[in-house]
């Protein structure tokens, strides 16, 4: 049984890098949302079943995810869309950190809906804003 959840890993591991490999900097944003929101839903399992190191695992994964996707900014591009993104991913860094500190599954939905919301806008994005032609 192990050697076939070994392969699975495997293959899910090749699957995942093959899709990053081939995917715009657009798919690339949309999938570190699907991390994220992932993570999160994870994590908020976790704290339902009181699994104390689930939860900080998948609370620090989407915290990274998050960092990461913060980092990716361009605020001198971006203006003033950029900063308000900075400032919200700031409050779900924030969030994450009292979700894990107070064990919310609360706070942790309202993180996951505050992210659909993002990435509903994000993949709802017209392709010449995509491209950078406006």
């Amino acid at each position: 049984m192990s050697v076939n959840l070994t392969a699975m890993s495997q293959y899910k591991t090749v699957d995942l890098e093959s899709a990053v490999a081939s995917a715009s900097p657009h798919q690339l944003i949309a999938m570190l949302y699907d991390g994220a929101l992932t993570s999160l839903a994870n994590a908020k399992g976790c704290i339902i079943r009181k699994d104390i190191e689930g939860r900080a695992k998948a609370l620090n994964k989407a915290n990274s995810i998050v960092l990461g996707l913060r980092d990716f900014l361009d605020v001198e591009k971006g203006g003033e869309i950029a900063e308000n993104l900075e400032r919200l991913y700031g409050y779900i860094i924030r969030g994450i950190i009292e979700a894990n500190r107070t064990q919310s599954a609360e706070k942790t939905q309202e993180l996951i809906s505050l992210l659909l919301e993002l990435k509903k806008g994000w993949v709802g994005m017209p392709l010449d804003v995509r491209m950078g032609k406006k």
